[in-house]
């Protein structure tokens, strides 16, 4: 996948494209980018397994319950 951001200055454009796409079928999307594209940042590992902590204190596995139907 190829992604450029370009200023025309007429309204022809010539792109230059890898020989590994020379045959192939591909889509070209044009639009007017109003905003500038904002980085998001990732969470890290850390703060997401922080969100699914529980205290597990005092928990007593019951196989048989878990397996009654």
């Amino acid at each position: 996948m190829i992604r450029t951001v370009v200023t025309a200055d007429k309204n022809t454009l010539i792109l230059a494209l890898p020989d590994s796409y020379i045959g192939r079928q591909l889509e070209i999307i044009a639009f007017a980018i109003d905003e500038p594209v904002r980085q998001t940042q990732r969470a890290s590992a850390k703060n997401v397994f922080k969100a699914l902590k529980f205290d597990t204190r005092g928990f007593k596995f019951n196989r048989d319950e878990a397996n009654s139907r």
